[in-house]
């Protein structure tokens, strides 16, 4: 028992001994180095803020064999200074009215962030600890009651301090903090803001550049979440609607010449004349004083909010050359009364923020032994003793009485409050929120059983409830506030960056946006009054490429933007009717493309016209052809009854001239619009026409054949009938030598045998074989034509693939198969009429019929042979054209081969026209001639052997 007691007692003074010795262990790690206003005596609640009133801390040289210690500010930032002492001004105000907070003081702590997220996580630990040494997670003190923090800058800053600040549900409440990723009530759930979401500045932005039709633009954003957020949301929607990102530039947090210098770079490479900023004054200003020295111009910006009407982007000397013209989003702006007095009437003395204000604005020091010794250092010793400068009041010395409406300052300047109104509305929605919590009605609050919250003692969370479903109207401008999930309407002026008279630029509003308007009322823009960069009054071009007009197609670029392109224009029958088409129409049907490409027309109807030059001509000569023929035809009958006419069948010289009036005329059919009775004529009448003209010859020529044949062969008779005569005698002198008889020379009496025999009178093919010859092979070829009309006749039919442009008109022969079979058989016919005739050409008599016909063949299949190249390599109506010249070739070299030498004993040498004359003449052994062709058709003449004896 005593054990346990012994045991228990241990275990009491552990634990009571163990909070002594963690409270003796704990340190605090740093003091931090914040500026800023406070006032908390003696007051109701305590607002917070934190305005980024410097640009940057001062370096720190990392030095760790020391105490580190908070780094200062440097970079006095006049322009932020007047959101702070609008915040003053603001509490000042509800403390002095009777209907807002009538019984509550309001009380301030503000800290200078020094636009870092360092400088704002050390400002919110200490405002949320309660003194100057800030303690995690302990509210030190028992002062009042923290009420809300407006704050703290910039989007990047705010998303630091709200982090913390939701852990313990305290109210914030921005003024400039527009990223998109602080609506995000699970990561921020006590943010709330009096300036638009970036979503709908990104919207504007890229309704503004679809509305000028710019399709190349370059992007630059801020290395923080406000820029990227921006940027991102803009080119996501821009690259929807089809616009192209030239590039895409981050300017950094930290100063770095090398960075700087290469964006500039890459701004004035590029081809994009749009450049979509999304960024604050403070990061941005190294940027535009390196374009200044670049004298880079012919730009068009486009702004976000944060630096479209900051002074620090546009009051620098020369700044106009490179930004005028440029366009962007402001927010809502106001007048507040009784502002700029306050903003006038500081006491330099009050506090050290605005001891500091004052020595940069007026470039002096109100520390008189500063001052001093700035003077010391300055002056030049005379004989050793101090100039007199240095004797009286020394040189750099403010008085305090220095005018500050005296200096063009951004800071004095009231005529742009934007996000300085922003700041006065978000102190007035805290202070109305404190307003309906003081005001609570016991048994009607909106807390657990209907209470109410003290304003004496409450709870962040109690006043979050307020503060986010707090409605008002604002003074002087009406405007009714109210919070919609954290954030308020998207209302944006759209501001022009103009230059006025005295060079300076100006804030010219052109026009607005709004968010909550239906989607085709949301943007408003007067484009007149709109100047443009070098006092241009048309809107920039800026696309990668220019649009493709009608005609062309667009041709995508490998590796680059799809709005860089090439115009490629369409092929031949296919248009494109739009500008930036991306792909060419196929012309169809009977259209074709125009010279522009731009439309389809219907295509060229060609065909061989009677009327046209080309169509007058081949009828000329066809008639001539055909009229040359009927003459020869009269000229026969005239002389009928001539030898020469009546020699080889009379009724075949005459079908063979019809046969060549047909074919000249038929070839007058191939002319004009194909119709489906041109079609058929056409090709059965040259068929057949060239079936009755070859047959004829075949039957002509098949005669003469024979005849040389027959001559052939007499000659071979008498040719070895001479030899035996010769034998003959030559044995018969031998015998005469060997009888001693020398005095009697014997000779024999021998026949002639080296002229031919005689030969019959009668051919073996009459006349009425030869009809028979040419009637069958004129049969066969029309039965082979009557088939073709009925089964796959000719018929009329549009070309449209021959040439591209044109339709030609033509005949389709029906079927391959018939018209080669058709003229395969008038082929065969013209090659058994050559064979014949080459083979009788030898047969002499005066007229040479044989080596006429062989000569008339000849030149047909030279013709035709010829035709087969030529038709194959022309198009259209001329294609018909060389058919019909192979017709009339053919024809008139038949014509003058057969029927010419004929003409010419009848007309000229009628004397030859004479029976004897026109059978074959032989042919003499020494080859010279022996006389008419008459001695082929009598019996050879016999020599005498005479014997003679001579005595001696």
């Amino acid at each position: 028992m005593d054990i346990k007691l012994f045991f228990l007692g241990l275990c009491a003074l552990f634990c009571i001994f163990r909070p002594l010795s963690a409270q003796s262990t704990c340190k605090l790690k740093a003091k931090f180095n914040l500026g800023g206003y406070k006032d908390v005596e003696k007051k109701t609640v305590v607002v917070g803020g934190m305005f980024p009133v410097h640009k940057r801390v001062a370096s720190n040289k990392g030095n760790t064999s020391s105490v580190p210690l908070s780094s200062g500010c440097v970079g006095f930032n006049f322009r932020t200074f007047r959101w702070a002492q609008t915040m003053l001004f603001a509490i000042k105000e509800i403390n002095a009215r009777q209907d807002l907070l009538p019984k509550t003081d309001l009380g301030y702590v503000i800290y200078d962030s020094c636009f870092t997220i360092s400088k704002a996580v050390e400002g919110t630990l200490t405002y949320l600890t309660g003194q100057d040494e800030a303690v995690p997670n302990y509210r030190c003190g028992d002062g009042a009651p923290l009420a809300a923090l407006v704050g703290a800058g910039g989007s990047d800053l705010s998303i630091a301090t709200a982090r913390i600040l939701g852990l313990y549900h305290f109210p914030q409440v921005s003024y400039c903090s527009t990223c998109s990723a602080l609506k995000s009530k699970f990561q921020f759930p006590t943010f709330l803001r009096t300036i638009p979401n970036d979503e709908h500045q990104s919207t504007a932005m890229a309704k503004m550049v679809l509305h000028f039709g710019w399709t190349w633009v370059g992007t630059i954003a801020a290395d923080d979440d406000y820029g990227k957020y921006g940027i991102k949301d803009f080119k996501d929607q821009v690259e929807q609607a089809g616009v192209c990102i030239s590039f895409s530039e981050t300017l950094p947090k930290v100063h770095s010449p090398e960075a700087i210098h290469r964006i500039v770079q890459t701004v004035i490479d590029s081809t994009a004349k749009i450049i979509v900023v999304f960024s604050s004054d403070v990061d941005l200003s190294p940027l535009i004083n390196e374009l200044l020295r670049n004298n880079v111009t012919n730009r068009t910006w486009i702004a976000s909010e944060a630096w479209i009407t900051s002074a620090l982007i546009s009051q620098p000397p020369g700044v106009s050359s490179v930004l005028a013209g440029t366009l962007g989003f402001g927010v809502k702006r106001a007048d507040i009364p009784g502002l700029q007095h306050h903003l006038l009437n500081l006491d330099p003395y009050a506090d050290l923020l605005t001891e500091e204000f004052w020595e940069t604005l007026f470039n002096c020091t109100l520390d008189y032994s500063k001052a001093l010794r700035m003077a010391k250092q300055r002056a030049t010793y005379v004989n050793g003793t101090l100039s007199r400068t240095v004797t009286g009041l020394p040189d750099g010395l403010c008085t305090g009485q220095e005018s500050v409406a005296q200096l063009n300052n951004t800071y004095s300047d009231v005529s742009q409050l934007r996000i300085t109104y922003s700041v006065y509305k978000a102190v007035y929605a805290v202070a109305h929120a404190l307003h309906n919590l003081e005001h609570c009605e016991p048994g009607k609050g909106p807390f657990v059983g209907k209470t109410c919250a003290d304003i004496n003692n409450f709870e962040p969370w109690q006043l979050m409830y307020y503060v986010k479903n707090v409605r008002f109207k604002m003074p002087n401008t009406g405007e009714e506030i109210f919070f919609n999930d954290g954030d308020v309407e998207g209302f944006y002026d759209i501001i022009n960056w103009q230059v006025n008279h005295n060079g300076e630029i100006s804030y010219v509003t052109v026009g607005n946006y709004n968010g909550s308007a239906a989607p085709g009322d949301r943007m408003t823009i007067m484009n007149d009054s709109i100047v443009w960069n070098n006092d241009m009054l048309e809107p920039p071009r800026s696309v990668c490429s220019e649009n493709c007009q009608p005609g062309t197609r667009k041709g995508i670029r490998q590796g680059e933007p799809v709005c860089c392109f090439d115009c490629i224009p369409c092929a031949d029958g296919e248009i494109s009717n739009t500008t930036d088409a991306r792909e060419c129409i196929l012309c169809t049907g009977d259209f074709w493309s125009n010279a522009a490409h731009d439309a389809c027309v219907p295509k060229l109807i060609e065909f061989l016209a009677f009327g046209e030059p080309l169509g007058i001509t081949l009828i000329a000569i066809s008639a001539f052809g055909a009229l040359v023929t009927i003459a020869v035809g009269v000229l026969f009958i005239m002389h009928i009854g001539t030898p020469l006419v009546k020699a080889n069948d009379t009724l075949l010289s005459f079908s063979l001239l019809f046969s060549l009036v047909v074919t000249f005329l038929c070839s007058i059919v191939f002319l004009g619009e194909p119709q489906h009775w041109s079609c058929m004529t056409s090709q059965v009448a040259l068929a057949l026409g060239f079936a009755l003209c070859l047959s004829s010859i075949i039957g002509k020529a098949a005669v003469l054949m024979l005849r040389a044949q027959v001559l052939k062969a007499a000659r071979a008779r008498a040719k070895a009938a001479a030899k035996a005569a010769k034998a003959a005698a030559r044995a018969a002198a031998e015998a005469a030598a060997n009888d001693g008889s020398p005095d009697v020379i014997v000779t024999n009496t021998l026949h002639n045998d080296t002229s031919a025999p005689a030969i019959p009178e009668v051919d073996r093919l009459t006349c009425a074989h030869q009809r028979a010859i040419a009637a069958v092979a004129t049969l066969i070829q029309a039965i082979a034509c009557t088939v073709w009309l009925i089964i796959l006749p000719p018929h009329p039919v549009k070309n449209t693939s021959g040439q591209n442009t044109k339709i030609i008109l033509e005949c389709d022969e029906g079927s391959v198969i018939f018209i080669c079979c058709i003229f395969a058989y008038d082929i065969l016919l013209a090659l058994l009429a050559f064979i014949f005739a080459f083979i009788a050409r030898k047969l002499e008599d005066y007229v040479s019929e044989a080596k006429c016909l062989t000569f008339g063949m000849l030149v047909f299949f030279i013709v035709w042979i010829s035709f087969v190249p030529a038709y194959l390599s022309t198009r259209g109506k001329f294609m018909v054209a060389v058919q019909i010249f192979a017709i009339l070739a053919s024809s008139f070299g038949l014509l003058t081969c057969i029927f010419l030498p004929k003409c010419y004993i009848l007309l000229i040498k009628p004397d030859r026209n004479k029976e004897e004359l026109m059978k074959p003449r032989p042919k003499p052994k020494d080859g010279t001639s022996t006389g008419t062709s008459a001695s082929l058709a009598t019996t050879a003449t016999e020599a005498t052997i005479a014997t003679t004896a001579i005595d001696d």
